[in-house]
């Protein structure tokens, strides 16, 4: 059976092809910068790279691509859609009503959209990566992977906020987490990589792309992670604030006279090293922009490993110690350092 492995993100696409016979990886790419005017997309097969420099509006747009890559004339690795036997979605939301991987029906749509709220640059981009895949490959079986379901081990005194209890009563107010499936993956790889059991280890996983958080892993289990009820909640991202004073927020609605929905714009895609380089929301432009001595930055690129090295520090506490710190995701393992 051949999968196809989608990851659709706030602002890119990731997937791979995979021959689940042989475990062989047939084609794997990277369409990055959706909705900007320099999107592109690098898909890799045999370790030839076909970079396809296209203004990408939305991942509808970006699905469509991804998958005509697959069916090239040229280097395409599948004739015909009908090859693929399965599809794998990582899912970011699925509050506490989803906590296992599951097969991808219409309940799992409803949950996807209830808790869009909470994850309003994620949810709905899967949810058109799903109904993408629907389109092209109706009768092709899809699985999601949520990435809240990993942090479901954290303890109450960690993901309960200091609000009135009804609230979390009410409208299930608390830290839901997520990179649940990375910070997964990379604590137990890096235990194979030391030749040790995972349930001896204490790791900080250091999740830093578009989106960024921090998790604190003990004995393979999630105990404490950086995003809470949204993904906006942790350490400064790309264009995500990241945890702020609250009373930024109700102090800048009233002077600037700003709707709930203008706030939350101004949050997830105006702040975090965009909004304080005032550069671009992309890490490498910013380091470029910082090479050249632009002051603002160098700031946001500095603004930012501190916040990243404080969580690490913190989370020894909640650790009971520290074993490893990993790096990931496109910034941690390419660019900070």
């Amino acid at each position: 059976m051949k999968v196809l492995v989608l990851n659709c993100g706030s602002s890119s696409i990731k997937y791979q092809l995979i021959d689940m016979g042989n475990e062989n990886l047939m084609a794997k790419g990277y369409l990055e910068k959706i909705g900007l005017p320099d999107s592109f997309l690098t898909h890799t097969v045999n370790g030839e790279k076909h970079k396809i420099e296209q203004v990408i509006e939305n991942h509808e747009e970006g699905i469509k691509l991804v998958l005509s890559q697959l069916t090239h004339p040229e280097y395409g690795v599948i004739k015909s859609f009908d090859e693929i036997g399965a599809i794998g979605h990582r899912l970011a939301h699925g509050g506490d009503k989803i906590s296992e991987p599951t097969l991808i029906d219409e309940n799992v749509i409803n949950v996807l959209k209830e808790f869009t709220p909470l994850a309003p640059l994620h949810n709905p981009a899967e949810i058109v990566g799903v109904e993408a895949c629907k389109k092209v490959l109706p009768d092709v079986p899809m699985v999601g992977v949520f990435d809240t379901a990993f942090n479901q081990t954290i303890p109450e005194k960690a993901y309960m906020y200091t609000i009135p209890y009804e609230y979390y009563e009410k409208y299930g107010i608390r830290k839901y987490g997520f990179h649940g499936t990375s910070h997964k993956y990379v604590s137990a790889r890096i235990a194979e990589l030391l030749g040790r059991p995972v349930e001896e280890l204490k790791t900080v996983v250091c999740h830093l792309g578009q989106g960024a958080s921090l998790c604190a892993v003990k004995g393979g289990k999630s105990v404490d992670t950086t995003m809470g009820l949204t993904p906006l909640g942790g350490i400064p991202m790309c264009a995500r604030s990241g945890d702020l004073d609250p009373s930024i927020v109700t102090y800048l609605m009233k002077k600037e006279n700003l709707t709930p929905d203008e706030m939350e714009l101004i949050l997830n895609k105006e702040s975090g090293i965009l909004g304080l380089s005032g550069v671009s929301a992309d890490f490498r432009d910013i380091e470029a922009e910082a090479a050249k001595g632009n002051k603002r930055a160098e700031l946001a690129i500095s603004a930012y490993a501190y916040k990243v090295a404080q969580y690490i520090a913190q989370y020894i506490v909640s650790l009971g110690g520290l074993d490893t710190i990993v790096f990931t995701a496109g910034i941690g393992e390419n660019q900070y350092n």
